[in-house]
């Protein structure tokens, strides 16, 4: 990096991010993720921890071999063994990675039960391997914000010292404040031999909701690297997301005079594909990709914007990847205005792609006045969900509901090859069309998070849910949509129990082996 004042972006969504409870992602939802992060930008994947399982490996693996220009990091803690499986992963990228990590706090030192000089020893001879494989390496020390001053400045020497390019210091439970972050930073920098040689990173944590100032506060301090995920991802609270760091970058040079290699343009398409395959949805006043972020209801904001966008804009919608205007769409548009408003919102779609949305369009053009950009987003999702649901198909659903309980479900389901029917009743339209899937599908999964959230306003809004569900510690998401909830309830947890089985197959390769894993 010969720009001092560079920042190269680190993006962790498939490994710290993936990390969340729940967001686990299937391996080619990982593929395509890491496709999208290197074409947007990022320097750095860490496309995930090889040793914690087969199918993590397999997925740092092919990741490896498909980037075209980010690096590719993988993660392994202080020993040969993850170390060497970690290389194994990530070889064969053009521009490989290892991260290795250790806990360094008092806290994270007893989990091991090191002693200070036997954790140092230790911290010398992984990295000193790690450097004899790779020439890129990164070390961490885990908890640095609550690791002692002095024993934290001594095993970043020893780190330096045994070959490592890259030190980060994570904050891994979000316990620093901005003006320490860039303290931290700052004093590392000054005091330990040999620091002005490497490259120094920063991973903080939102527990306290200050995640992106302390990334921020570390840059002013001296990091060039930040280590962040898409919408902010992560355990816990989650981590510095990466639109807000590389935004407030953008926006106000005036003070951070730093750049990034982002093409923000990007962001909202990315953000939008994360939160479906992770079935995590973005919360509605969310900085930068939140479905309100752009929005102004207020009569005094409504007139500002009116005449002068920058009354109550910072950025533009543009700049992050959405339209400038949402001209709808209805039942008399063409495929030629479908083609060009998908590609305005970041979708290429080959002609059968097209052919066979178009479709879908169609018939809910036909149920709606207006089918908005968010509408057309939701097709794209649930096409793409379609497409992975080849044991279970819903053929039919009709429910009774109201007032007098219980509520029924007559319900048609395609299992395999052949058709079943059965009538099953519930507490609620819901529950009854689930009960009646499990009639015919018995398993023994379990329904752990189901979301609504409306696509649009007004009683003919697409409704789009989530569901995830658990078993045998799998975990799959769903999500579908439609102008019926309990319709899109139902294929969103009949294309759950579709993934589940899929991994079933798979003998459960995407189930995490190694439960202590967290770096930041």
């Amino acid at each position: 990096m010969t720009d001092k004042n560079r920042v190269l972006i680190f993006d962790t969504t498939l490994r710290d991010g993936e990390q969340s409870p729940g967001a686990t992602m299937s391996h080619d939802e990982k593929l395509e993720i890491a496709a999208l992060l290197d074409e947007m930008g990022v320097d750095i994947i860490e496309a995930g921890f090889p040793i914690a399982s087969e199918g993590d490996f397999a997925a740092v693996s092919e990741i490896a071999g498909l980037a075209k220009s980010a690096t590719i990091c993988g993660l392994a803690r202080a020993n040969f063994k993850d170390i060497d499986r970690c290389w194994e992963a990530v070889k064969h990228a053009k521009s490989p990675r290892i991260h290795t990590f250790i806990g360094t706090s008092p806290q994270h030192r007893a989990i091991p039960n090191l002693s200070m000089d036997e954790m140092a020893d230790r911290i010398h001879d992984t990295v000193t391997h790690a450097r004899n494989l790779c020439d890129n390496v990164q070390w961490s020390p885990m908890d640095a914000t609550r690791t002692e001053w002095d024993y934290l400045r001594r095993v970043v020497e020893i780190a330096i010292k045994a070959g490592a390019t890259t030190i980060n210091i994570p904050d891994t439970v979000g316990y620093t404040a901005p003006r320490e972050s860039a303290d931290l930073i700052r004093r590392l920098i000054a005091e330990v031999p040999g620091a002005d040689e490497v490259v120094f990173a920063t991973h903080c944590h939102n527990d306290l909701g200050m995640a992106t100032a302390n990334a921020l506060a570390a840059v002013e301090g001296g990091a060039r690297q930040i280590e962040c995920t898409i919408n902010g991802l992560g355990e816990r609270a989650g981590n510095t997301a990466l639109e807000e760091v590389v935004m407030a970058i953008r926006v106000r040079g005036d003070i951070m005079p730093f750049t990034t290699g982002i093409d923000t343009t990007k962001i909202m398409h990315i953000s939008r594909r994360v939160s479906t395959v992770s079935g995590f949805n973005v919360q509605p006043n969310k900085a930068i990709v939140g479905k309100n972020a752009f929005a102004h209801e207020s009569g005094i904001h409504q007139d500002g914007m009116l005449k002068s966008a920058d009354t109550f804009e910072i950025m533009r919608p543009e700049d992050v990847g959405l339209a400038g205007t949402s001209l709808p769409l209805g039942k008399h548009s063409g495929r030629a205005a479908l083609r060009a408003k998908l590609k305005d919102l970041g979708f290429d779609m080959v002609d059968n792609q097209l052919n066979d949305l178009f479709v879908r369009f169609k018939a809910l053009a036909d149920r709606k006045k207006e089918v908005f950009d968010d509408d057309l987003i939701a097709l794209v999702t649930d096409a793409a969900a379609a497409d992975q649901a080849d044991h279970l198909e819903l053929k039919f659903l009709r429910v009774i509901c109201g007032t007098e309980a219980p509520q029924s479900a007559d319900l048609t389901l395609r299992v395999g090859s052949e058709d079943k029917q059965v009538t099953a009743k519930g507490d609620g339209p819901v529950d009854a069309a689930f009960n009646a899937v499990k009639a015919l599908y018995p398993h023994s999964a379990r329904l752990q998070v189901y979301q609504v959230h409306a696509v649009t306003e007004g009683t003919d809004a697409q409704a789009t849910v989530s569901v995830r569900m658990e078993e045998e510690g799998r975990i799959a998401t769903g999500q579908s949509a439609d102008t019926d909830t309990v319709v899109a309830s139902v294929k969103a947890y009949v294309n759950a129990l579709n993934r589940l089985k899929v991994r079933r197959e798979k003998l459960g390769s995407d189930v995490k082996e190694v439960s202590y894993k967290d770096v930041g």
